[in-house]
Protein backbone atom coordinates (compact mmCIF):
# COMPACT_ATOMS: atom_id res chain seq x y z
CA UNK A 1 0.00 0.00 0.00
CA UNK A 2 1.09 3.61 -0.48
CA UNK A 3 0.76 6.31 2.18
CA UNK A 4 -0.51 9.52 0.58
CA UNK A 5 0.02 13.10 1.69
CA UNK A 6 -3.32 14.88 1.36
CA UNK A 7 -3.15 18.24 3.12
CA UNK A 8 -5.60 18.41 6.01
CA UNK A 9 -6.52 14.70 6.02
CA UNK A 10 -5.08 11.99 8.27
CA UNK A 11 -4.42 8.35 7.56
CA UNK A 12 -4.68 8.42 3.76
CA UNK A 13 -3.43 5.54 1.68
CA UNK A 14 -3.92 3.65 -1.57
CA UNK A 15 -4.14 -0.11 -0.98
CA UNK A 16 -2.87 -0.83 -4.48
CA UNK A 17 0.09 -3.18 -4.71
CA UNK A 18 -1.09 -5.71 -2.13
CA UNK A 19 -0.52 -9.26 -3.48
CA UNK A 20 -3.70 -11.07 -4.53
CA UNK A 21 -4.68 -14.31 -6.24
CA UNK A 22 -3.65 -13.97 -9.87
CA UNK A 23 -1.80 -10.70 -9.44
CA UNK A 24 -2.03 -7.70 -7.14
CA UNK A 25 -4.48 -5.03 -6.06
CA UNK A 26 -4.71 -2.31 -8.67
CA UNK A 27 -3.36 1.10 -7.71
CA UNK A 28 -5.59 4.17 -7.82
CA UNK A 29 -8.88 2.29 -7.42
CA UNK A 30 -9.34 1.97 -3.65
CA UNK A 31 -8.17 4.63 -1.21
CA UNK A 32 -8.93 4.92 2.51
CA UNK A 33 -8.66 7.74 5.02
CA UNK A 34 -9.95 9.50 8.09
CA UNK A 35 -12.59 12.21 7.82
CA UNK A 36 -12.21 14.92 5.18
CA UNK A 37 -13.61 17.91 7.07
CA UNK A 38 -10.17 19.45 7.64
CA UNK A 39 -9.03 19.16 4.04
CA UNK A 40 -7.36 22.27 2.64
CA UNK A 41 -7.95 23.65 -0.84
CA UNK A 42 -4.74 21.94 -1.97
CA UNK A 43 -5.81 18.67 -0.42
CA UNK A 44 -9.25 18.91 -2.00
CA UNK A 45 -7.68 19.56 -5.39
CA UNK A 46 -5.51 16.46 -4.99
CA UNK A 47 -8.54 14.35 -4.18
CA UNK A 48 -10.59 15.82 -7.01
CA UNK A 49 -7.83 14.76 -9.39
CA UNK A 50 -7.62 11.19 -8.15
CA UNK A 51 -11.06 9.93 -7.06
CA UNK A 52 -14.56 9.84 -8.49
CA UNK A 53 -16.53 8.50 -5.53
CA UNK A 54 -16.41 9.03 -1.76
CA UNK A 55 -18.02 6.53 0.61
CA UNK A 56 -18.63 8.19 4.00
CA UNK A 57 -19.32 5.58 6.70
CA UNK A 58 -20.01 8.07 9.51
CA UNK A 59 -23.35 8.46 11.24
CA UNK A 60 -25.52 11.57 10.96
CA UNK A 61 -24.28 13.05 14.23
CA UNK A 62 -20.67 12.82 13.08
CA UNK A 63 -21.44 14.27 9.65
CA UNK A 64 -23.31 17.20 11.21
CA UNK A 65 -20.40 17.94 13.56
CA UNK A 66 -17.71 17.66 10.88
CA UNK A 67 -19.31 18.23 7.46
CA UNK A 68 -17.37 17.63 4.28
CA UNK A 69 -17.84 19.47 1.02
CA UNK A 70 -15.54 18.40 -1.81
CA UNK A 71 -16.92 19.32 -5.19
CA UNK A 72 -16.59 16.81 -7.99
CA UNK A 73 -16.57 13.28 -6.57
CA UNK A 74 -19.96 11.77 -5.83
CA UNK A 75 -20.46 11.14 -2.11
CA UNK A 76 -22.52 8.27 -0.70
CA UNK A 77 -23.34 8.23 3.02
CA UNK A 78 -23.60 4.73 4.45
CA UNK A 79 -23.56 4.96 8.26
CA UNK A 80 -22.41 1.58 9.55
CA UNK A 81 -23.10 1.93 13.26
CA UNK A 82 -26.65 1.24 14.32
CA UNK A 83 -26.57 3.58 17.29
CA UNK A 84 -24.22 6.39 18.23
CA UNK A 85 -20.45 6.10 18.44
CA UNK A 86 -20.73 7.38 22.00
CA UNK A 87 -22.66 4.28 23.03
CA UNK A 88 -19.72 1.99 22.33
CA UNK A 89 -17.54 3.92 24.78
CA UNK A 90 -20.29 3.95 27.37
CA UNK A 91 -20.68 0.18 27.03
CA UNK A 92 -16.88 -0.34 27.06
CA UNK A 93 -17.09 -2.36 23.85
CA UNK A 94 -13.91 -4.13 22.73
CA UNK A 95 -12.59 -3.87 19.18
CA UNK A 96 -13.33 -7.57 18.66
CA UNK A 97 -16.95 -7.12 19.72
CA UNK A 98 -17.32 -3.89 17.75
CA UNK A 99 -16.23 -5.55 14.53
CA UNK A 100 -18.55 -8.51 15.03
CA UNK A 101 -21.33 -5.99 15.70
CA UNK A 102 -20.59 -4.38 12.35
CA UNK A 103 -20.71 -7.73 10.55
CA UNK A 104 -23.92 -8.83 12.23
CA UNK A 105 -25.87 -5.56 12.23
CA UNK A 106 -24.62 -3.65 9.17
CA UNK A 107 -24.16 -6.34 6.54
CA UNK A 108 -26.41 -4.71 3.94
CA UNK A 109 -24.57 -1.40 4.20
CA UNK A 110 -21.19 -3.10 4.05
CA UNK A 111 -22.36 -4.74 0.83
CA UNK A 112 -23.56 -1.38 -0.52
CA UNK A 113 -20.14 0.14 0.15
CA UNK A 114 -18.38 -2.74 -1.57
CA UNK A 115 -20.75 -2.55 -4.54
CA UNK A 116 -19.54 1.01 -5.08
CA UNK A 117 -15.94 -0.22 -5.06
CA UNK A 118 -16.92 -2.97 -7.53
CA UNK A 119 -18.14 -0.34 -9.99
CA UNK A 120 -14.46 0.29 -10.70
CA UNK A 121 -14.38 4.06 -10.27
CA UNK A 122 -11.50 5.38 -8.14
CA UNK A 123 -13.11 5.39 -4.70
CA UNK A 124 -12.15 6.75 -1.29
CA UNK A 125 -13.69 5.04 1.75
CA UNK A 126 -13.56 6.90 5.05
CA UNK A 127 -15.12 7.25 8.48
CA UNK A 128 -13.93 9.54 11.28
CA UNK A 129 -10.50 8.08 12.01
CA UNK A 130 -10.30 5.63 9.11
CA UNK A 131 -9.66 2.73 11.45
CA UNK A 132 -12.68 0.62 12.38
CA UNK A 133 -15.55 1.03 9.92
CA UNK A 134 -13.13 1.80 7.12
CA UNK A 135 -10.83 -0.99 8.25
CA UNK A 136 -13.55 -3.63 8.22
CA UNK A 137 -14.95 -2.48 4.87
CA UNK A 138 -11.57 -2.42 3.15
CA UNK A 139 -10.49 -5.74 4.68
CA UNK A 140 -13.70 -7.38 3.44
CA UNK A 141 -13.30 -6.00 -0.07
CA UNK A 142 -9.66 -7.05 -0.29
CA UNK A 143 -10.22 -10.48 1.24
CA UNK A 144 -13.17 -11.19 -1.06
CA UNK A 145 -10.87 -10.93 -4.08
CA UNK A 146 -8.13 -13.10 -2.61
CA UNK A 147 -5.74 -10.47 -1.30
CA UNK A 148 -2.90 -11.85 0.80
CA UNK A 149 -4.20 -12.14 4.36
CA UNK A 150 -1.08 -10.92 6.12
CA UNK A 151 -0.95 -7.90 3.80
CA UNK A 152 -4.60 -7.10 4.58
CA UNK A 153 -3.84 -7.35 8.29
CA UNK A 154 -0.75 -5.16 7.88
CA UNK A 155 -2.80 -2.50 6.08
CA UNK A 156 -5.28 -2.43 8.96
CA UNK A 157 -2.52 -2.31 11.58
CA UNK A 158 -0.79 0.59 9.83
CA UNK A 159 -3.51 3.04 10.88
CA UNK A 160 -2.32 3.37 14.47
CA UNK A 161 1.05 4.78 13.33
CA UNK A 162 -0.69 7.20 10.94
CA UNK A 163 -2.75 8.97 13.59
CA UNK A 164 -1.19 12.16 14.98
CA UNK A 165 0.47 11.24 18.28
CA UNK A 166 -0.73 14.37 20.08
CA UNK A 167 -4.31 13.65 19.03
CA UNK A 168 -4.14 10.10 20.31
CA UNK A 169 -2.62 11.23 23.61
CA UNK A 170 -5.28 13.90 24.04
CA UNK A 171 -8.11 11.50 23.28
CA UNK A 172 -6.67 8.84 25.59
CA UNK A 173 -6.47 11.33 28.45
CA UNK A 174 -10.02 12.51 27.84
CA UNK A 175 -11.40 8.96 27.72
CA UNK A 176 -9.62 8.00 30.93
CA UNK A 177 -11.19 11.01 32.65
CA UNK A 178 -14.67 10.28 31.30
CA UNK A 179 -14.59 6.49 31.61
CA UNK A 180 -12.12 5.72 34.41
CA UNK A 181 -13.33 2.12 34.79
CA UNK A 182 -13.28 1.34 31.08
CA UNK A 183 -10.93 -1.35 29.84
CA UNK A 184 -11.31 -0.90 26.09
CA UNK A 185 -11.94 2.82 25.50
CA UNK A 186 -8.41 3.87 24.54
CA UNK A 187 -7.95 0.92 22.17
CA UNK A 188 -11.34 1.66 20.64
CA UNK A 189 -10.32 5.23 19.82
CA UNK A 190 -6.64 4.96 18.95
CA UNK A 191 -5.38 1.43 18.31
CA UNK A 192 -5.45 -1.03 15.39
CA UNK A 193 -3.78 -4.23 16.65
CA UNK A 194 -3.00 -6.83 14.01
CA UNK A 195 -4.37 -9.72 16.14
CA UNK A 196 -7.81 -8.08 16.15
CA UNK A 197 -8.08 -8.12 12.36
CA UNK A 198 -6.56 -11.60 12.15
CA UNK A 199 -9.18 -12.84 14.61
CA UNK A 200 -11.99 -11.16 12.68
CA UNK A 201 -10.96 -12.73 9.38
CA UNK A 202 -10.67 -16.15 11.04
CA UNK A 203 -14.16 -15.77 12.49
CA UNK A 204 -15.50 -14.81 9.06
CA UNK A 205 -13.99 -18.00 7.65
CA UNK A 206 -15.50 -20.09 10.45
CA UNK A 207 -19.00 -18.61 10.19
CA UNK A 208 -19.38 -17.82 6.48
CA UNK A 209 -16.60 -19.81 4.80
CA UNK A 210 -14.79 -16.74 3.49
CA UNK A 211 -15.15 -12.99 3.07
CA UNK A 212 -16.86 -13.63 -0.26
CA UNK A 213 -19.19 -16.06 1.53
CA UNK A 214 -20.06 -13.36 4.04
CA UNK A 215 -20.85 -10.87 1.29
CA UNK A 216 -23.01 -13.45 -0.51
CA UNK A 217 -24.92 -14.11 2.71
CA UNK A 218 -25.61 -10.37 2.99
CA UNK A 219 -26.92 -10.04 -0.57
CA UNK A 220 -23.97 -9.68 -2.94
CA UNK A 221 -24.26 -11.76 -6.10
CA UNK A 222 -21.58 -13.84 -7.79
CA UNK A 223 -21.68 -11.38 -10.70
CA UNK A 224 -21.03 -8.50 -8.32
CA UNK A 225 -18.16 -10.38 -6.69
CA UNK A 226 -16.68 -11.03 -10.13
CA UNK A 227 -16.98 -7.30 -10.89
CA UNK A 228 -15.21 -6.54 -7.61
CA UNK A 229 -12.32 -8.78 -8.63
CA UNK A 230 -12.10 -7.16 -12.07
CA UNK A 231 -12.08 -3.73 -10.46
CA UNK A 232 -9.48 -4.47 -7.82
CA UNK A 233 -7.12 -7.13 -9.20
CA UNK A 234 -4.65 -6.67 -12.03
CA UNK A 235 -2.69 -9.61 -13.39
CA UNK A 236 1.05 -9.83 -12.95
Amino acid sequence: MTILDIDGVNNVRDVGGIPAEGGRIRSGVLLRSGQLSGVTSAGAAALQGSIQHIVDLRDGEEVAAEPTEIEGPETTHLPLFLGSVRSFFEADTSLDDLYLHLLEESGERLVEAIRIIAAGEPTLVHCTVGKDRTGVTVALALSAVGADREAVIADYALTESQLPAQRSQRIAAYLRSQHPEAVHAVALATQSPAPVMRNLLEQIDERWGSAAGYLRAKGMTDAELAALKRALVEEG
